[in-house]
């Protein structure tokens, strides 16, 4: 009797580890954080979804040269938080990793509206950037800070990472 019961909490264990949902949320402005996204989605057989701004972001949006394009506003602006135009659930999910591009050393403002939306109790949360050479800078920090009650992971920069790069980094960190 005690080997079936052992048998079955061991199973039990396996498959819930076999069945432990992962959703990948991403914000691109541009589509390259956008590949690296579905890319990881797909190595890792992830549900994914996009964060929509309210307000789709231009070239002069973008444009870090210029002071009062509206990237720079908000980078500048600690307080800032950009609407979001749908609705993304992270309720059903065990793992949420969060992809986003770095501006100015910080992941993007809409990100942080994001991330603030949500309750992470119990949730294990990954963030992956890309950047046109600044690195992490203060997104992971920050981001973690800001995912209240999250089981934070790690972060890192995949510019140039492969899916199966960025699956195998994931899959060491949730081990």
């Amino acid at each position: 009797m005690k080997k079936l019961i052992l048998t079955l909490l061991i199973g039990g264990f396996v498959m819930a580890g076999a069945f432990a949902k992962t959703e990948v949320v991403y914000f691109s402005a541009t589509g390259t954080t956008e590949k690296m996204a579905k890319s990881v989605a797909t190595e890792m057989g992830a549900d994914i979804f996009e964060i929509q701004p309210v307000h789709k972001y231009t070239s002069a949006d973008l444009n870090w040269n210029d002071k009062k394009s509206l990237s720079s506003i908000e980078c500048n602006d600690p307080k800032s938080r950009p609407a979001i135009a749908n609705k993304i659930d992270i309720s059903g999910y065990d793992t949420v990793i969060v992809c986003y591009p770095i501006w100015w050393a910080y992941a993007p403002k809409i990100v942080y509206t994001f991330v603030e939306s949500q309750k992470w109790d119990g949730k294990k949360l990954v963030t992956l950037c890309t950047s046109g050479g600044s690195g992490l800078g203060r997104s992971v920090s920050d981001l973690a800070k800001f995912a209240k009650g999250s089981d934070f992971k790690g972060g890192k920069d995949f510019t140039r990472g492969s899916g199966a790069d960025i699956k195998k980094y994931v899959e060491g960190l949730l081990k």
